[in-house]
């Protein structure tokens, strides 16, 4: 008889949460600037967000950037989960260096917003972090949740330009096209990574079934 044929191992599925409206959401650039909470509208969301997710079997943890928005967005989901919040910084909104607090109006009259937009892998904030940098921080923090959690499902609650240049990566994409993706608030990402795939099952969810993408 012939021999049994291996079960495939089952793939790891990350969760990425974007925190929720904060009152300087479009406005202002706050980067690792502590201090800024959710609004109301963004308590609203995280509570969405979680009821979503307390539909999704096999959750196994939920991960949060340090940073006080995207904790008090895990807040829900891990009530909802019965689960406890890790902290990982990793999972940390981009370092903005001297950009940090400044006014999206006034800094894309820059001459250098031109290159974030269309040549981010060229940039570095002044004082702060590159893209490039950036990118290999949440990949490998992500490569982390995945070696600790196999076959699993996880949640992690991070930024915007984070989740964006994952999902790049996880598509192969150029770095220099990150900006093309779109990450709203309280949106959930959802990455899937095998021994030798990785597949992108939605980006940017805002609503739904994710429970469905999992089967």
């Amino acid at each position: 008889m012939p021999p049994a044929a291996r079960k495939a191992p089952a793939r790891t599925v990350l969760l990425l949460v974007r925190h929720g409206l904060t009152p300087t959401t479009g406005k202002v650039l706050p980067g690792r600037a502590p201090g800024l909470h959710l609004s109301d509208d963004g308590r609203k969301q995280a509570e969405a967000a979680a009821a979503r997710l307390v539909k999704v079997p096999k959750i196994a943890a939920i991960y949060s950037s340090p940073l006080e928005r995207a904790r008090e967005t895990a807040a829900p989901i891990a009530r909802a989960r019965r689960l406890p919040i890790r902290i990982d910084r990793g999972l940390l909104e981009c370092d903005f260096g001297a950009w940090t607090g400044r006014k999206l109006d006034e800094l894309r009259k820059k001459p250098e917003w031109d290159v974030v937009q269309r040549h981010p892998s060229t940039f570095r904030f002044p004082g702060g972090e590159s893209f490039t940098e950036m990118q290999t921080r949440i990949t490998g923090a992500l490569a982390r949740l995945v070696a600790q959690h196999p076959g699993r499902v996880v949640v992690a609650v991070s930024h915007a330009d984070p989740i964006k240049v994952a999902v790049a990566h996880a598509l192969g994409m150029a770095l220099d096209l990150f900006q093309r993706i779109n990450i709203g608030t309280a949106s959930i990402t959802a990455i899937a990574y095998g021994r030798t795939d990785t597949s992108v099952l939605t980006v940017n969810s805002m609503d739904g079934d994710l429970a469905a993408l999992l089967a």
